[in-house]
């Protein structure tokens, strides 16, 4: 299942603009594998996060997000993966991020949550 995350809007006196996809969730093992790619921000921060609030109870073990086609994310998108990491470890589960993108990585770096949220890598991308 794939899931946008879009916006839409109307300019003054103009037809309706088209959804403007930023970030896409793609669900590939229900309840233990997701992927997202583009941009998550303010804009998608709550489609993604209903996306993850139903992954948490629909499996067992570790809980998988596979960021490798993501861009980028702002603080919004950070309280996304923090609130998933939350919520995981209370249904007793591990938020896993698997093949952060060098962008991603450094976010994660400069706010520190590389030592809260757990990373691997796959050796197809390493």
């Amino acid at each position: 299942m794939r899931t946008p995350g879009t916006t839409t809007g109307m300019a003054a006196g103009t037809a309706p603009v088209p959804p403007a996809v930023t970030c896409w969730t793609t669900v590939v093992v229900p309840g233990h594998l997701l992927a997202l790619s583009g941009r998550l921000d303010v804009r998608e921060a709550a489609d993604v996060r209903m996306v993850l609030v139903d992954a948490v109870p629909a499996g067992a073990g570790d809980l998988v997000l596979d960021l490798s086609g993501l861009s980028g994310l702002d603080a919004t998108g950070l309280g996304v993966l923090v609130g998933a990491h939350r919520r995981a470890q209370r249904a007793g589960r591990v938020l896993v991020l698997r093949d952060v993108t060098p962008a991603v990585g450094r976010l994660l770096l400069l706010t520190r949550l590389d030592k809260v949220l757990r990373t691997v890598r796959t050796a197809a991308v390493a």
